[in-house]
């Protein structure tokens, strides 16, 4: 099963995204309708607001009279907890229920208006982000919904801004134009992301091997692999010594590969194998195999456990390391010697680039990543010298 978040600000026009995945067969679960269902007439819900706001919250027929309820819950903090405290469990159960009914092949679009604003990203194996100019936003709120250019105004500011939501980010739909054009990107979208992104979860499907491309630094790299990164915290909860974005993408003007390396730490192997039908469905399959780290000239191979990007929009690297070996902390010290040294830096893009365009046919990346290993190791030397100099410690 793949979950997908989607959210967008006020006048966005998620409802057009949402459509259009539930016509191509998305599971649709839309937070604010189960909001509205969980207080209907004869609800437990109804029961236990007017057991704590009183009856002057229903109407005459006996269902929420949602402005005295907005009126009285929304007086102060305590009583927006206490309406929180009854709303937020009931609708998170029928959230689960929902989901453990979808099939384990379904792709599930779980409707969030406020899944930036939750910080409820890592929840979901991709967060798909709608959005539109703010001056549209508004003209749609008032043509179509007959708010105030005030009320729309004060309403979109009260939502998380297009920086926050550019974080939580893994895609961004642009629903400023007209209605064919997002919808066009929805269903390439469906075809070419979701589809097979399911399917290699279900499946543990393993990554087509590539020949290396080493392409320009990209500024979004960064926040990728956090996105990542709080999805595996997530999975490993207690058993994480540390996860980090490590490798080439995390040294900022340094030229890479378009592929995130990524670290968990944790304390033995048998928290790694604890771990790894976890990742894997949270979208990082285990490889199959024995992986070991190539370590300094002389020393025996340190083992490790190796699980790969399922997202075939956002390839990715997660090795699983543990603190019985040095690898771990070496997988440190090389990024942080290389951000802290420019000419160490581009010296590894000169050879990256050289060894690239020479392993440019091999279809596998394995005789580039053989060659670049020699000069990485005798780095790694050059590196320990620096950590000691300066004092460096993880």
């Amino acid at each position: 099963m793949l979950r997908v978040g989607l959210t967008g600000g006020i006048g966005a026009g998620k409802s057009t995204v949402a459509t259009r995945l539930a016509e191509h067969g998305a599971v649709l679960i839309d937070a604010d309708a189960l909001a509205r269902e969980v207080v209907e007439p004869g609800t437990p819900g109804l029961a236990a607001l007017t057991e704590a706001f009183g009856p002057e919250i229903l109407t005459a027929e006996g269902t929420l009279d949602r402005p005295a309820l907005a009126a009285r819950a929304f007086a102060d903090e305590a009583s927006r907890q206490r309406l929180n405290g009854i709303l937020h469990p009931l609708i998170g159960a029928r959230t689960a229920e929902l989901m453990a009914a979808a099939p384990p092949d379904a792709i599930v679009v779980h409707d969030v208006p406020l899944l930036v604003e939750g910080r409820l990203g890592a929840a979901y194996h991709l967060v798909l982000v709608v959005d539109a100019p703010v001056e549209t936003r508004i003209r749609r709120l008032v043509d179509v919904r007959g708010m105030s250019e005030d009320d729309a105004r004060a309403r979109i500011a009260a939502q998380a801004s297009e920086e926050q939501r550019r974080a939580a980010a893994d895609v961004w739909l642009d629903n400023g134009g007209t209605p064919d054009v997002v919808l066009a990107e929805v269903d390439r979208l469906w075809a070419d992301r979701l589809v097979p992104f399911e399917a290699n979860i279900r499946l543990r499907r393993p990554r087509t091997p590539q020949s290396p491309v080493i392409v320009p630094y990209d500024p979004e790299w960064p926040a990728q692999a956090e996105r990542a990164l709080a999805r595996i915290r997530m999975v490993a909860g207690e058993r994480a010594v540390r996860a980090d974005h490590i490798g080439s993408t995390s040294v900022p003007g340094l030229p890479a590969k378009d592929l995130l390396d990524l670290q968990l730490t944790v304390s033995t192997v048998e928290d790694a194998d604890a771990l790894a039908d976890a990742l894997s469905d949270a979208g990082f399959p285990r490889a199959e195999g024995e992986w070991f780290d190539d370590p300094q000239s002389g020393a025996e191979p340190w083992v490790k456990r190796f699980h790969f990007g399922a997202d075939p929009g956002r390839r990715v690297n997660l090795h699983v390391r543990t603190l019985q070996t040095p690898a771990w902390r070496l997988a440190l010290l090389f990024p942080a010697w290389l951000r802290a040294t420019p000419a160490e830096r581009d010296a590894y893009a000169a050879v990256k680039r050289k060894l690239a365009e020479a392993h440019a046919n091999d279809g596998n990346g394995a005789g580039y990543a053989t060659e670049k290993q020699g000069w990485v190791n005798a780095a790694f030397e050059r590196a320990e010298a620096w950590a000691a100099e300066t004092g460096w410690t993880v």
